[in-house]
């Protein structure tokens, strides 16, 4: 290889930026490769969505307050910093289902809302005896004949197991990680594992009892699904950024506009510096970057991409102001229900952590596809609103002792139906294009923290092999 310096830009510092950072200088100090590493990031701090208030003993996430287990790239980056003691799983415990004014247990075996064990699923109120009945025809359905075709979830799951099902558990357990319509979902970019399910079994009910570990169905206490950080996710932020001593890392510098050069790239900043690149890894929103790469015609399809506003509004309260008590970890909200929240977390139940002994602390969520106005609402505003809802079922004295309100403005990306088709154009596009400028973030593949690290380490190998 050539021992020329090659420069090598990452535009964005949430957690796939740090994490391409951290393993690019982990390759150039291991291969002792002659690589110029600069992080650029637009604001003031690195995280991104990742932020955590540390307030009178509270741990509270005000942006993604986990990840998932047995997604392990998250949890194998926490132990490379050296931070596995501060690694916690979440107490297991009843969730609920909030329709009719009644909160209602997710029946026991059900995986991602789809039924696995008969008992439960036979005996819940949740639905009716028509609504089970349309489910259980799952059981002989004949298996769809499209191929590897893209549709909705909604549309899938319908198909499957019947409106009934559909409304009142698959979507709100679905929806909220997107904060989407499941009618417009794609299927193939959120969950493509029950299509391959279908293909393989035929029915749902029986592929998922066939392909589920006993330790993942949720049947009363079962195995920790989610893991964090003790001392809060922006701690590892703050050590991921300390351990990047060979990075550069520039913070309040905006990306205008990339240029391409005959064998290199001009970056353009809104304040008007120009930085030169031998590649690039973008890992902005994608709003950001078709503004970046506005000239190339092939990233069209990202300016029509939405995204959604959501809210995060965490309360703290002392036990005495929880007059009726949840013995559970949550709930999350039915379509049809008439509440403004989507879901609510008891997350001093679902991380011993995150409150002083004596304390509440209950996190809700506003804001979804198609019903985003009551992010604009003032906070006092907002505050009463999830109030009243949580008082149709519970019994709360009074006001919280404080309260952290976080509005996620279009931040939320929607993977509709044909997502996956469109990015390959638009990755293909770039390739041509733009050769050694590589997209990789929440946008694209994935929105989870171990989906953002493992685009941040893909991109990574996609920069080695370019240049060399």
């Amino acid at each position: 290889m050539n021992k020329q310096t090659k420069k090598i830009v990452i535009i964005g510092g949430g957690i796939t930026g740090l994490t391409a950072a951290y393993y690019l200088q982990k390759e150039m100090r291991d291969a002792q490769l002659p690589y110029e590493i600069t992080l650029l990031e637009g604001t003031d701090r690195l995280g991104g969505k990742i932020q955590t208030d540390t307030t009178n003993g509270f741990v509270i996430e005000r942006g993604p307050d986990s990840f998932l287990a047995r997604k392990e790239s998250a949890a194998r980056l926490v132990k490379e910093v050296g931070m596995e003691d501060q690694l916690v799983p979440n107490s297991t415990g009843q969730a609920f289902v909030l329709n009719n004014d009644q909160l209602y247990p997710i029946p026991g075996g059900a995986v991602m809302g789809i039924p696995t064990e008969l008992s439960p699923f036979i005996s819940t109120k949740l639905f009716s005896l028509k609504g089970k009945s349309r489910a259980a025809g799952d059981l002989i359905l004949p298996r769809a004949n499209n191929g590897d075709a893209d549709q909705s979830l909604g549309l899938f799951f319908r198909r499957r197991l019947g409106n009934e099902v559909v409304e009142n558990l698959i979507e709100p357990l679905l929806s909220g990680i997107y904060a989407g319509d499941i009618d417009k979902l794609s299927l193939m970019s959120t969950f493509p594992q029950f299509s391959q399910v279908e293909k393989e079994y035929r029915s749902l009910i029986l592929g998922m009892k066939k392909t589920t570990p006993p330790s993942r169905r949720s049947t009363g206490k079962k195995k920790p699904a989610f893991l964090t950080v003790k001392s809060g996710l922006q701690s590892f932020v703050r050590t991921l950024e300390e351990k990047l001593t060979d990075v550069h890392i520039r913070k309040s510098v905006k990306v205008d506009k990339i240029q391409r050069n005959q064998n290199s790239y001009t970056l353009l900043t809104t304040s008007g510096e120009e930085l030169m690149a031998d590649s690039i890894i973008v890992t902005t929103p994608h709003q950001q970057v078709f503004h970046m790469l506005r000239e190339v015609e092939e990233v069209a399809p990202l300016q029509e991409m939405p995204s959604t506003t959501v809210a995060t509004v965490a309360m703290a309260f002392s036990e005495e102001a929880i007059k009726k008590a949840m013995d559970g970890t949550g709930f999350v909200v039915s379509r049809n229900a008439d509440y403004t929240i989507t879901a609510c977390t008891w997350t001093h139940r679902k991380w011993e952590h995150a409150a002083p002994k004596g304390k509440v602390l209950l996190r809700c969520y506003v804001g979804r596809a198609g019903k985003e106005e009551i992010v604009d609402k003032s906070d006092e505003e907002i505050v009463q609103t999830v109030l009243n809802d949580l008082n149709q079922i519970m019994e709360i004295e009074g006001h919280p002792e404080f309260y952290r309100i976080t509005r996620w403005r279009q931040s939320m990306p929607q993977y509709e139906v044909g997502h996956r088709e469109r990015i390959d154009k638009v990755i293909k596009g770039i390739h041509q294009k733009m050769p050694g400028v590589f997209l990789a973030g929440a946008s694209y593949n994935g929105v989870g923290l171990p989906d953002c690290i493992d685009q941040g380490e893909e991109a990574v190998t996609s920069v080695q092999n370019y240049l060399k």
